[in-house]
């Protein structure tokens, strides 16, 4: 298979980038790309010092596997895929999200990853708190950096 999607409990097992790389290796491929997500301290003006993730791991799992079979069609079979999303509690610079594409040529690997964060970003089931520096804590929508439909994918 080359796909491999999954959404991790990240208080039990931190996400790993070299776990990700590793599945993506393969003979026939000449190039990897590597997108990490993680916590930031600050965000729309307010200082944060953590993010709580929730995620109904067997919907996100099938969207995941979806999105990454989308690319897939996109750009080639032999596209090997890696999608792990935590769930849980993270402090800032935690990493809530491992995606890695690896292919034949590397335009194929860049324009797949780029492809799998825009749409998990859009369309995924998961659900991200933000816990600020003052104590209070608020749910925020995930959003793509650009809007659906605007940026190429062919």
């Amino acid at each position: 298979m080359n796909i491999h999607v999954e959404v991790r409990d990240v208080t039990a097992a931190p996400l790993d980038p070299a776990e990700a790389l590793n599945f993506v290796e393969s003979g026939g491929n000449g190039a990897g790309a590597l997108f990490l997500g993680a916590v930031r301290n600050r965000n729309q003006g307010r200082d944060v010092n953590g993010v709580s993730y929730d995620v109904f791991a067997p919907l996100a799992e099938q969207n995941f596997s979806e999105i990454c079979t989308e690319a897939q069609q996109k750009w080639g079979d032999e596209l090997r895929l890696f999608v792990a999303h935590g769930k849980g509690r993270l402090d800032v610079g935690g990493l809530s999200i491992v995606i890695a594409a690896g292919s034949p040529h590397r335009d194929e690997a860049f324009r797949a990853c780029r492809y799998v964060i825009e749409e998990i970003k859009t369309r995924s089931p998961v659900w991200k708190q933000e816990h600020y520096t003052d104590g209070d804590s608020e749910w925020v929508q995930g959003h793509a950096l650009c809007q659906h439909g605007e940026h190429q994918h062919d």
